[in-house]
């Protein structure tokens, strides 16, 4: 049997899997022995607790932290919000490893009706967010705030069709998909937050996006970014608070960043995009990364736990998976997470898409509500 067909095979035999983008394609993991369902008290332990066996590939917790989690963690406190009781994070531990490509072939026969996509904050309620935030700005409160909004569908959905459609038109280098019993995440996710290999580090913050027109090519994006004062700004400000995190776990002088602004290129848009190295103390655990480095700065704005603050008293709604992380923890104290950004959450029969876009001094409501659309556009066009 081909590794597509047991790809298939696996996915309608209603066991869960994880499909995680690797190097050369995607590394499939399932047959689960152990699934954690962390909480606010068990999540310390699961982080501190050593395993037995490093050698084979399958010696490693996968799975993803919520939001709420995070922030739990680093004692930052959430106010009561709207909740569709999804857990708080949930990590599995495979038995079974399948190396695929990035070709992944499978078609659902299932056809959707052409329901519309809710949002939970319109252009008014955004402007008046917006407008709100910038005053916190102007005070010192907060140099850079991100505004999550919310798209929703109610449907039932076929990850696995979804996931194959979107690689195809949205490879990225951080995509996943989690398909359990009574859930799914389909993400593109095209940000690393950390790559851990004995004691190096390294961390790959985006900040700057600008939608692809049929003149604007990577080159002209690259002069387009290095002009635009507000998109600069934003990302300086990013890599800064990046490197401070780093710096809080590394060793003194090793926090370098070795590519620094470059353009990546994904279906609708282009990004601005850093990569920082570091040497991690010798007394550093991975407990302590965790703390350091999440949630993802990029996805918050800075200073981190100021606006955190801030845009935990604003939000009505959960963010659930939306800007926690996903990835994996080896038994040998290796790690690499990414941003859950660019996401499908489906569960209770309803799908949600969250996106967020950088709030700055001299930012402009109109351009961040559009872009945020920009930013959920791929995922949105898997429903047509």
């Amino acid at each position: 049997m081909n590794k597509q067909n047991q790809l298939a095979e696996i996915h309608h035999s209603g066991k869960p899997y994880i499909i995680y983008k690797s190097k050369k394609g995607f590394n499939l993991f399932t047959n689960f022995s152990k699934k954690i369902i962390l909480n606010n008290k068990n999540i310390k332990s699961f982080l501190e607790k050593k395993y037995k066996g490093k050698t084979k590939n399958t010696d490693l917790f996968i799975g993803f932290f919520g939001y709420q989690l995070l922030n739990n963690l680093i004692n930052v406190k959430i106010p009561k919000q709207n909740n569709i009781n999804f857990p708080k994070g949930i990590f599995y531990k495979p038995e079974k490893m399948i190396n695929l490509s990035n070709n992944l072939k499978y078609r659902s026969e299932k056809i959707f009706k052409n329901s519309k996509f809710k949002i939970n904050i319109n252009k008014n309620s955004y402007t008046k967010i917006f407008d709100k935030f910038k005053k916190k700005i102007k005070s010192g409160e907060t140099y850079q705030i991100k505004i999550c909004t919310k798209y929703k569908i109610k449907s039932e959905i076929n990850p696995l069709d979804f996931f194959s459609r979107l690689s195809k038109t949205n490879l990225a280098p951080e995509a996943f998909m989690i398909r359990d019993k009574n859930y799914s995440i389909i993400s593109c996710s095209p940000e690393n937050l950390i790559t851990k290999k004995g004691f190096n580090i390294s961390t790959k913050p985006i900040a700057g996006t600008v939608k692809k027109t049929k003149s604007l090519d990577k080159i002209k994006a690259l002069k387009y970014f290095k002009k635009n004062i507000k998109e600069t700004k934003e990302h300086n400000m990013i890599v800064d608070m990046e490197r401070n995190d780093l710096s809080r776990i590394c060793k003194v002088g090793s926090v370098k960043i070795y590519k620094q602004k470059i353009i990546e290129e994904y279906k609708d848009l282009f990004h601005y995009v850093s990569l920082i190295k570091g040497k991690l103390k010798k007394d550093v655990k991975n407990i302590d990364i965790i703390k350091a480095m999440m949630p993802g700065g990029s996805v918050i704005g800075c200073p981190k736990i100021s606006t955190l603050n801030l845009l935990n008293k604003q939000e009505k709604e959960n963010r659930n998976i939306y800007t926690g992380s996903f990835g994996y923890i080896k038994f040998n104290g290796d790690m690499r997470f990414n941003i859950i950004i660019r996401s499908i959450l489906n569960f209770k029969k309803f799908s949600e898409i969250s996106v967020a876009s950088g709030v700055v001094v001299d930012s402009n409501a109109n351009h961040e509500f559009n872009e945020n659309y920009i930013k959920a556009k791929a995922l949105i066009d898997l429903f047509k």
